[in-house]
């Protein structure tokens, strides 16, 4: 028995459904019944938490090439053998060299002791075992600040940063979309606005190619000094939440290993870079054990079927990215997108419904570091983005639904640019109005792996979801852990997630399809920006 009144509304709203015809979009074909079928088994036996525990609590972080990324990978397998899909495989891409860490410690031994919170850098080195050393605040934004710096940071624990300014937290970290954010939201982007990312810097926008660039330069300048560790105060955040994510060197065989790479928390940072600051004699002990892998330089996709009837020769696919990064376990970023794409294959299995088409579910590796693995599958099956000389698989992929935003709850979806799935989305969508899900924009979102589908003409979606605290605590962060997740907004994603798939697999028609796009050039290094630093088509930010 469901206790939350919103899903009690929920079913008895269906129930009236069932027996009265949709007024929007008569031309798109609703089954309300199968529907109430699958509606009641994502809500009534709901497994998804369950997926979520494995992925995140047992398997903990999942970074691409390491051994959490293999066990969470074995994990998906197993469990969708036991749900009873078919065709049940990894997919192997190229990736580069893997790393992992056992241990990290760090303190503040002098002027007066205290633990730090924070943890090392992906792709970075471990310490020599226990390293005592004292700390220089060497601020190094430019390259002339790096010739001033020359020959004087040997042996040293560098801290590049000045203390950051920590604000009052005066409004809530979490928060949902209000129904006049969700109104603005579906208004069409201004006229001009680039639609490609990895454009110029604008005015007041940060130049991430720049910074990269230089970030690689700062990268090698410290390992070439003999430094014994650099230390920064990770990408933002503060209140022990520590934002932080992987070297731009040391995944490529061909790069030399960084030195050891630490964040710290906000506070703690400060406080040693404020003392530094005052010519306070400072002290710091570390030791991180980590390990570069190079037995194998691939990674992998994982995935799964529901066969089809009459049509099974065609598939509806549904996914999400399976890495993650190492700070937490990945449950926001994104445990919870690849858990609800399951669960609803296991609610579709279980409500015994037939499909017409197969449903291929795909949890890609790699997507942290430029949506590799999306990227790889695509260009396999489908088409080269480069030349746009599409194989015979492109024809049978009706279209692709992504999770990738967290926690919250579906609340709509980025049309991106094909309005022609406007009206079957407001079909679609109209069951679920009363549970917050309607809104449709015509906007695009970028970021997460839905773009890898878009980028050859295949119809690829990412849902609108309630921000809750994807942003301010979760993303990428130490704390993106289950306790983040809210076990309502699963259960709901999960419940539209199956009801998509079956209406795309029993549609008469595939799904409809943009123009087929231009050739894209390959992009110069450093313009695949990771996900979570590129801006939306749009005013629309998306963080994944």
């Amino acid at each position: 028995m469901i206790d939350n009144p919103m899903y009690q509304l929920a079913f008895l709203s269906v129930f009236a459904m069932a027996v009265s015809p949709l007024p929007l979009a008569a031309q798109e074909k609703v089954d309300l019944q199968s529907i109430h079928r699958i509606r009641t088994e994502a809500l009534s036996n709901s497994k998804v938490m369950d997926h979520l525990s494995y992925l995140t609590d047992v398997n903990g972080a999942r970074l691409a090439g390491s051994p959490g990324y293999t066990s969470a990978g074995e994990w998906v397998m197993k469990r969708l053998k036991e749900y009873g899909l078919e065709e049940v495989k990894q997919e192997k891409f190229p990736f580069g060299r893997g790393w992992t860490y056992s241990r990290f410690s760090a303190h503040l031994l002098e002027p007066s002791y205290q633990p730090l919170i924070g943890f090392p850098v992906a792709w970075t080195k471990g310490t020599d075992g226990v390293v005592t050393a004292v700390p220089i605040l060497a601020l190094l934004r430019t390259d002339d600040d790096l010739k001033k710096w020359k020959g004087k940071l040997k042996g040293a624990i560098v801290f590049t940063e000045p203390p950051r300014d920590v604000a009052m937290h005066a409004t809530a970290q979490g928060r949902r979309y209000s129904d006049n954010e969700l109104v603005n939201e579906q208004l069409a982007p201004e006229p001009g606005t680039p639609a490609r990312f990895g454009a110029p810097a604008t005015p007041g926008q940060p130049d991430f190619i720049a910074q990269r660039a230089f970030r690689r330069k700062l990268e090698e300048f410290i390992a070439t000094e003999e430094a014994i560790a650099l230390v920064n105060p990770g990408v933002r955040g503060d209140g022990g939440t520590v934002f932080a994510s992987g070297s731009r060197t040391g995944r490529d065989m061909k790069d030399k290993l960084p030195i050891t790479q630490i964040s710290l928390t906000t506070e703690h940072y400060n406080r040693i870079a404020r003392l530094l600051e005052k010519k306070i004699p400072v002290k710091i002990e570390l030791e991180v054990k980590a390990r570069f892998i190079e037995e194998t330089t691939d990674s992998f996709n994982v995935f799964g079927e529901l066969p089809g009837g009459r049509k099974k020769d065609e598939i509806v696919m549904v996914g999400g990215h399976l890495d993650s990064w190492h700070g937490g376990t990945g449950a926001t970023d994104n445990a919870a997108g690849c858990s609800v794409a399951i669960e609803a294959l296991r609610v579709l299995k279980a409500s015994g419904l037939k499909l017409d088409r197969t449903i291929r579910i795909g949890l890609w590796g790699g997507e942290e570091q430029g949506l590799l693995g999306s990227k790889a599958y695509v260009k396999a099956h489908f088409a080269d983005p480069t030349k746009m000389a599409v194989q015979p698989e492109h024809a049978r992929i009706s279209g692709y639904f992504n999770l990738d935003n967290g926690t919250g709850k579906i609340r709509g979806v980025y049309l991106q640019g094909n309005d022609m799935m406007r009206p079957v989305f407001e079909s679609w969508f109209a069951p679920f109005k009363e549970m917050g899900a309607s809104a449709i924009t015509i906007r695009n979102t970028g970021g997460t792996d839905h773009l890898s589908f878009d980028a050859v003409g295949i119809p690829g979606f990412q849902f609108i979801q309630d921000p809750v605290e994807y942003g301010s605590r979760t993303h990428h962060s130490n704390m993106d852990v289950l306790d983040a997740i809210q076990k309502g907004d699963m259960m709901q994603a999960s419940a539209i997630m199956a009801s998509f798939l079956y209406l795309a697999a029993n549609r008469e028609e595939m799904l409809p399809r943009k123009p087929l796009p231009k050739p894209q050039p390959e992009r110069r290094p450093g313009e695949d920006i990771p996900s979570g630093e590129r801006s939306s088509n749009g005013a629309s930010t998306s963080n994944n």
